[in-house]
Protein backbone atom coordinates (compact mmCIF):
# COMPACT_ATOMS: atom_id res chain seq x y z
CA UNK A 1 0.00 0.00 0.00
CA UNK A 2 2.78 2.45 0.88
CA UNK A 3 4.62 1.61 -2.36
CA UNK A 4 1.44 2.33 -4.32
CA UNK A 5 0.96 5.64 -2.49
CA UNK A 6 4.57 6.64 -3.15
CA UNK A 7 4.20 5.89 -6.87
CA UNK A 8 1.02 7.98 -6.94
CA UNK A 9 2.93 10.94 -5.51
CA UNK A 10 6.01 10.34 -7.63
CA UNK A 11 8.28 9.79 -4.59
CA UNK A 12 10.44 6.87 -3.50
CA UNK A 13 9.35 6.57 0.14
CA UNK A 14 5.90 7.17 1.65
CA UNK A 15 7.30 9.54 4.27
CA UNK A 16 5.92 13.08 4.45
CA UNK A 17 7.72 15.78 6.43
CA UNK A 18 5.00 17.62 8.31
CA UNK A 19 4.57 21.30 7.41
CA UNK A 20 5.61 23.17 10.55
CA UNK A 21 4.51 26.77 10.05
CA UNK A 22 6.86 29.27 11.65
CA UNK A 23 10.52 28.35 11.93
CA UNK A 24 10.19 24.58 12.27
CA UNK A 25 10.37 23.62 8.62
CA UNK A 26 12.70 25.50 6.30
CA UNK A 27 13.27 25.41 2.52
CA UNK A 28 16.50 23.51 3.20
CA UNK A 29 14.56 20.85 5.15
CA UNK A 30 11.78 20.63 2.57
CA UNK A 31 14.25 20.19 -0.27
CA UNK A 32 16.43 17.70 1.62
CA UNK A 33 13.47 15.46 2.45
CA UNK A 34 12.18 15.56 -1.13
CA UNK A 35 15.64 14.97 -2.60
CA UNK A 36 16.02 11.92 -0.32
CA UNK A 37 12.83 10.42 -1.74
CA UNK A 38 10.24 11.61 0.77
CA UNK A 39 7.77 14.46 0.40
CA UNK A 40 8.98 17.71 1.92
CA UNK A 41 6.41 20.34 2.91
CA UNK A 42 6.41 24.13 3.12
CA UNK A 43 4.39 25.36 6.10
CA UNK A 44 2.92 28.43 4.41
CA UNK A 45 0.09 29.41 6.75
CA UNK A 46 1.91 32.47 8.18
CA UNK A 47 3.98 33.37 5.11
CA UNK A 48 3.33 36.48 3.05
CA UNK A 49 2.80 35.81 -0.66
CA UNK A 50 6.29 37.19 -1.32
CA UNK A 51 7.87 34.95 1.32
CA UNK A 52 6.02 31.92 -0.07
CA UNK A 53 7.31 32.67 -3.57
CA UNK A 54 10.84 32.95 -2.20
CA UNK A 55 10.57 29.62 -0.34
CA UNK A 56 9.17 27.84 -3.40
CA UNK A 57 12.02 29.24 -5.51
CA UNK A 58 14.60 28.10 -2.96
CA UNK A 59 13.16 24.59 -2.75
CA UNK A 60 13.10 24.30 -6.54
CA UNK A 61 16.65 25.63 -6.68
CA UNK A 62 17.74 22.76 -4.43
CA UNK A 63 15.74 19.86 -5.91
CA UNK A 64 13.47 18.96 -8.80
CA UNK A 65 11.55 16.42 -6.72
CA UNK A 66 7.87 16.79 -5.67
CA UNK A 67 7.01 18.83 -2.57
CA UNK A 68 3.89 20.06 -0.77
CA UNK A 69 2.56 23.41 0.40
CA UNK A 70 0.38 23.49 3.50
CA UNK A 71 -2.26 26.06 4.52
CA UNK A 72 -4.73 26.62 7.33
CA UNK A 73 -8.22 26.13 5.89
CA UNK A 74 -11.03 28.58 6.54
CA UNK A 75 -12.80 27.40 9.68
CA UNK A 76 -14.68 29.00 12.55
CA UNK A 77 -12.77 29.49 15.80
CA UNK A 78 -14.19 29.62 19.32
CA UNK A 79 -14.70 33.16 20.63
CA UNK A 80 -12.04 34.41 23.01
CA UNK A 81 -12.10 36.87 25.88
CA UNK A 82 -14.11 40.00 25.14
CA UNK A 83 -11.74 42.29 27.06
CA UNK A 84 -8.12 42.08 25.81
CA UNK A 85 -6.65 44.07 28.72
CA UNK A 86 -6.03 41.13 31.11
CA UNK A 87 -4.25 39.08 28.43
CA UNK A 88 -2.13 42.04 27.36
CA UNK A 89 -1.15 42.53 31.00
CA UNK A 90 -0.18 38.85 31.26
CA UNK A 91 1.90 39.07 28.08
CA UNK A 92 3.50 42.28 29.36
CA UNK A 93 4.99 40.37 32.29
CA UNK A 94 6.75 38.05 29.87
CA UNK A 95 7.78 40.99 27.66
CA UNK A 96 9.57 42.47 30.67
CA UNK A 97 11.68 39.33 31.06
CA UNK A 98 12.72 39.60 27.41
CA UNK A 99 13.41 43.34 27.61
CA UNK A 100 10.46 44.26 25.39
CA UNK A 101 8.02 47.15 25.68
CA UNK A 102 4.50 46.24 26.86
CA UNK A 103 2.38 44.81 24.03
CA UNK A 104 -0.28 46.77 22.18
CA UNK A 105 -3.51 45.25 20.90
CA UNK A 106 -2.85 44.14 17.31
CA UNK A 107 -5.38 44.55 14.55
CA UNK A 108 -7.19 41.44 13.37
CA UNK A 109 -5.44 40.22 10.20
CA UNK A 110 -7.58 39.67 7.14
CA UNK A 111 -8.17 36.04 6.18
CA UNK A 112 -5.40 35.30 3.65
CA UNK A 113 -6.76 31.97 2.36
CA UNK A 114 -8.19 33.12 -0.99
CA UNK A 115 -4.96 34.89 -1.98
CA UNK A 116 -2.89 31.96 -0.72
CA UNK A 117 -4.86 29.51 -2.86
CA UNK A 118 -4.30 31.70 -5.91
CA UNK A 119 -0.58 31.66 -5.14
CA UNK A 120 -0.59 27.87 -4.83
CA UNK A 121 -2.22 27.62 -8.25
CA UNK A 122 0.58 29.81 -9.59
CA UNK A 123 3.39 27.82 -7.94
CA UNK A 124 1.85 24.41 -8.69
CA UNK A 125 3.42 22.15 -6.09
CA UNK A 126 2.76 18.43 -6.33
CA UNK A 127 0.49 18.57 -3.27
CA UNK A 128 -1.55 21.08 -1.31
CA UNK A 129 -2.23 19.85 2.21
CA UNK A 130 -4.40 21.74 4.68
CA UNK A 131 -5.63 21.58 8.23
CA UNK A 132 -8.20 23.08 10.63
CA UNK A 133 -11.06 23.06 8.18
CA UNK A 134 -12.24 22.23 4.69
CA UNK A 135 -11.76 23.82 1.31
CA UNK A 136 -14.81 24.21 -0.88
CA UNK A 137 -15.47 21.60 -3.58
CA UNK A 138 -14.91 24.37 -6.13
CA UNK A 139 -11.45 25.11 -4.75
CA UNK A 140 -10.60 21.41 -4.66
CA UNK A 141 -11.70 21.15 -8.31
CA UNK A 142 -9.54 24.15 -9.29
CA UNK A 143 -6.51 22.56 -7.66
CA UNK A 144 -7.15 19.22 -9.35
CA UNK A 145 -7.50 20.89 -12.73
CA UNK A 146 -4.06 22.40 -12.17
CA UNK A 147 -2.63 18.94 -11.47
CA UNK A 148 -2.23 19.55 -7.72
CA UNK A 149 -3.12 16.67 -5.39
CA UNK A 150 -4.99 17.61 -2.19
CA UNK A 151 -4.79 16.22 1.34
CA UNK A 152 -7.08 17.37 4.15
CA UNK A 153 -6.52 16.78 7.86
CA UNK A 154 -9.08 14.87 9.95
CA UNK A 155 -9.11 14.10 13.66
CA UNK A 156 -12.33 12.04 13.58
CA UNK A 157 -14.11 9.70 11.20
CA UNK A 158 -16.84 12.32 10.66
CA UNK A 159 -14.24 14.87 9.56
CA UNK A 160 -12.66 12.34 7.20
CA UNK A 161 -16.00 11.62 5.57
CA UNK A 162 -16.75 15.34 5.24
CA UNK A 163 -13.38 15.94 3.60
CA UNK A 164 -13.85 13.01 1.21
CA UNK A 165 -17.18 14.49 0.12
CA UNK A 166 -15.41 17.68 -1.03
CA UNK A 167 -13.24 15.69 -3.44
CA UNK A 168 -9.86 15.61 -1.68
CA UNK A 169 -7.40 12.97 -2.87
CA UNK A 170 -6.21 11.76 0.55
CA UNK A 171 -6.90 12.14 4.27
CA UNK A 172 -4.25 12.95 6.88
CA UNK A 173 -5.44 11.20 10.04
CA UNK A 174 -4.05 13.30 12.90
CA UNK A 175 -3.94 11.33 16.13
CA UNK A 176 -4.06 13.01 19.51
CA UNK A 177 -0.31 12.39 20.00
CA UNK A 178 0.57 14.91 17.27
CA UNK A 179 2.46 18.10 18.05
CA UNK A 180 1.34 21.55 16.98
CA UNK A 181 -2.18 22.71 16.19
CA UNK A 182 -5.06 20.30 16.34
CA UNK A 183 -6.80 19.95 12.99
CA UNK A 184 -10.28 19.56 14.48
CA UNK A 185 -13.03 21.46 12.67
CA UNK A 186 -16.25 19.58 13.52
CA UNK A 187 -17.09 19.91 17.20
CA UNK A 188 -14.72 20.44 20.10
CA UNK A 189 -11.10 19.34 20.05
CA UNK A 190 -11.66 17.64 23.43
CA UNK A 191 -14.13 15.22 21.81
CA UNK A 192 -11.66 14.53 19.00
CA UNK A 193 -8.62 13.47 21.04
CA UNK A 194 -8.40 10.01 19.47
CA UNK A 195 -5.02 8.27 19.43
CA UNK A 196 -3.33 7.41 16.14
CA UNK A 197 -3.60 3.66 16.80
CA UNK A 198 -7.39 3.93 17.15
CA UNK A 199 -8.03 6.67 14.58
CA UNK A 200 -6.18 5.44 11.51
CA UNK A 201 -7.90 2.06 10.97
CA UNK A 202 -11.33 3.57 11.57
CA UNK A 203 -10.72 6.25 8.95
CA UNK A 204 -9.22 3.65 6.58
CA UNK A 205 -12.45 1.66 6.87
CA UNK A 206 -14.67 4.74 6.50
CA UNK A 207 -13.29 6.30 3.31
CA UNK A 208 -12.33 5.07 -0.15
CA UNK A 209 -9.27 7.31 -0.57
CA UNK A 210 -5.72 6.90 0.78
CA UNK A 211 -5.01 7.72 4.42
CA UNK A 212 -1.83 9.23 5.84
CA UNK A 213 -1.07 8.46 9.51
CA UNK A 214 0.17 11.34 11.65
CA UNK A 215 0.84 11.74 15.35
CA UNK A 216 3.58 10.26 17.53
CA UNK A 217 5.43 8.50 14.67
CA UNK A 218 9.16 8.92 15.24
CA UNK A 219 10.99 5.91 13.80
CA UNK A 220 10.76 2.78 11.67
CA UNK A 221 8.64 1.00 14.26
CA UNK A 222 5.97 3.68 13.95
CA UNK A 223 6.10 3.58 10.16
CA UNK A 224 5.51 -0.18 10.02
CA UNK A 225 2.76 0.10 12.64
CA UNK A 226 1.01 2.72 10.49
CA UNK A 227 1.29 0.43 7.46
CA UNK A 228 -0.27 -2.40 9.47
CA UNK A 229 -3.18 -0.12 10.32
CA UNK A 230 -3.82 0.47 6.61
CA UNK A 231 -2.12 3.84 6.11
CA UNK A 232 -0.58 4.52 2.74
CA UNK A 233 2.01 6.92 4.18
CA UNK A 234 3.13 8.60 7.38
CA UNK A 235 3.48 12.30 8.15
CA UNK A 236 6.18 13.13 10.71
CA UNK A 237 6.84 16.53 12.29
CA UNK A 238 8.55 16.29 15.67
CA UNK A 239 11.01 13.76 14.24
CA UNK A 240 12.33 16.47 11.88
CA UNK A 241 12.43 19.30 14.44
CA UNK A 242 15.82 18.20 15.76
CA UNK A 243 17.45 17.85 12.33
CA UNK A 244 20.26 20.07 11.08
CA UNK A 245 17.95 21.99 8.72
CA UNK A 246 15.28 22.72 11.32
CA UNK A 247 14.86 26.44 11.92
CA UNK A 248 14.26 26.24 15.67
CA UNK A 249 16.77 27.39 18.29
CA UNK A 250 19.30 24.88 19.61
CA UNK A 251 17.81 25.29 23.10
CA UNK A 252 14.44 24.16 21.72
CA UNK A 253 16.09 21.11 20.09
CA UNK A 254 17.80 20.22 23.35
CA UNK A 255 14.50 20.56 25.22
CA UNK A 256 12.85 18.10 22.83
CA UNK A 257 15.57 15.46 23.12
CA UNK A 258 15.56 15.65 26.92
CA UNK A 259 11.76 15.83 27.36
CA UNK A 260 9.81 13.19 29.24
CA UNK A 261 6.86 11.40 27.65
CA UNK A 262 4.55 13.39 29.95
CA UNK A 263 6.07 16.79 29.11
CA UNK A 264 3.47 18.02 26.60
CA UNK A 265 0.06 19.64 27.00
CA UNK A 266 -2.67 21.04 24.77
CA UNK A 267 -2.84 24.82 25.05
CA UNK A 268 -4.66 27.81 23.60
CA UNK A 269 -2.14 30.22 25.14
CA UNK A 270 0.09 30.97 22.17
CA UNK A 271 -2.39 31.23 19.30
CA UNK A 272 -5.97 31.02 20.54
CA UNK A 273 -6.31 27.58 18.95
CA UNK A 274 -5.58 24.25 20.65
CA UNK A 275 -2.06 22.97 20.01
CA UNK A 276 0.27 20.45 21.65
CA UNK A 277 3.64 21.61 22.94
CA UNK A 278 6.11 21.23 25.79
CA UNK A 279 5.01 22.86 29.02
CA UNK A 280 6.90 26.07 29.77
CA UNK A 281 6.35 29.26 31.74
CA UNK A 282 4.06 31.00 29.26
CA UNK A 283 1.99 27.89 28.54
CA UNK A 284 1.41 27.34 32.26
CA UNK A 285 0.66 31.04 32.86
CA UNK A 286 -1.71 31.25 29.92
CA UNK A 287 -3.61 28.08 30.77
CA UNK A 288 -4.03 29.30 34.36
CA UNK A 289 -5.90 32.24 32.81
CA UNK A 290 -7.71 30.37 30.03
CA UNK A 291 -10.74 32.67 30.23
CA UNK A 292 -8.49 35.64 29.32
CA UNK A 293 -7.10 34.11 26.10
CA UNK A 294 -8.13 35.91 22.93
CA UNK A 295 -9.52 34.19 19.85
CA UNK A 296 -7.41 33.16 16.86
CA UNK A 297 -5.80 34.98 15.06
CA UNK A 298 -5.79 37.83 17.62
CA UNK A 299 -4.03 35.82 20.35
CA UNK A 300 -1.50 34.60 17.80
CA UNK A 301 -0.75 38.16 16.71
CA UNK A 302 -0.57 39.39 20.32
CA UNK A 303 2.04 36.79 21.30
CA UNK A 304 4.11 37.03 18.11
CA UNK A 305 6.57 39.72 19.32
CA UNK A 306 7.19 37.69 22.48
CA UNK A 307 7.74 34.48 20.53
CA UNK A 308 10.04 36.15 18.02
CA UNK A 309 12.16 37.73 20.73
CA UNK A 310 12.30 34.45 22.65
CA UNK A 311 13.46 32.64 19.50
CA UNK A 312 16.27 35.17 19.03
CA UNK A 313 17.34 34.92 22.66
CA UNK A 314 16.93 31.16 23.00
CA UNK A 315 14.41 31.66 25.82
CA UNK A 316 12.44 28.42 25.78
CA UNK A 317 10.04 29.58 28.50
CA UNK A 318 8.32 31.99 26.12
CA UNK A 319 8.47 30.03 22.87
CA UNK A 320 5.68 27.87 21.50
CA UNK A 321 7.57 24.56 21.86
CA UNK A 322 5.32 22.48 19.60
CA UNK A 323 5.97 18.78 20.06
CA UNK A 324 4.31 15.41 19.77
CA UNK A 325 4.24 12.95 22.64
CA UNK A 326 7.52 11.14 21.86
CA UNK A 327 10.07 13.97 21.52
CA UNK A 328 12.93 12.10 23.17
CA UNK A 329 12.99 9.70 20.18
CA UNK A 330 14.27 12.54 18.00
CA UNK A 331 17.71 12.35 16.38
CA UNK A 332 20.35 14.99 15.64
CA UNK A 333 20.80 14.22 11.95
CA UNK A 334 20.48 15.95 8.61
CA UNK A 335 16.97 15.70 7.20
CA UNK A 336 18.06 13.52 4.25
CA UNK A 337 20.01 11.25 6.62
CA UNK A 338 16.91 10.92 8.79
CA UNK A 339 14.80 9.85 5.79
CA UNK A 340 17.39 7.21 4.91
CA UNK A 341 17.57 6.04 8.54
CA UNK A 342 13.78 5.76 8.72
CA UNK A 343 13.64 3.71 5.52
CA UNK A 344 16.33 1.35 6.83
CA UNK A 345 14.67 1.02 10.23
CA UNK A 346 11.30 0.21 8.66
CA UNK A 347 12.92 -2.46 6.49
CA UNK A 348 14.56 -3.98 9.57
CA UNK A 349 11.25 -4.08 11.43
CA UNK A 350 9.47 -5.72 8.49
CA UNK A 351 12.22 -8.32 8.25
CA UNK A 352 12.06 -9.04 11.97
CA UNK A 353 8.31 -9.52 11.76
CA UNK A 354 8.72 -11.88 8.83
Amino acid sequence: MSAEFARWLGIAHAIIQAPMAGNGSTPAMTAAVSAAGGLGSIGAAYLSLEALAAEVAEVRGRTDRPFAINLFADSATPPGAADPAPMLALIARHHAVLGLEPPALPSVPANPLAAQLDAVLTHRPAVLSFTMGMLSPADIARLKQAGIKTMGTATTVAEARALEATGVDAIIAQGSEAGGHRGTFLGSYEAAMIGTLALVPQIVDAVAIPVVAAGGIMDGRGIVAAEALGAGAVQMGTAFLTTTESGIHENYKAALISAADSATAITYAFSGRPARGLRNAFLIDGEAHRDQILSFPLQNAATRPMRQAAARQGDIDRLSLWSGQAPSLGRRLGSADLVRRLVAEAAEVRARLG
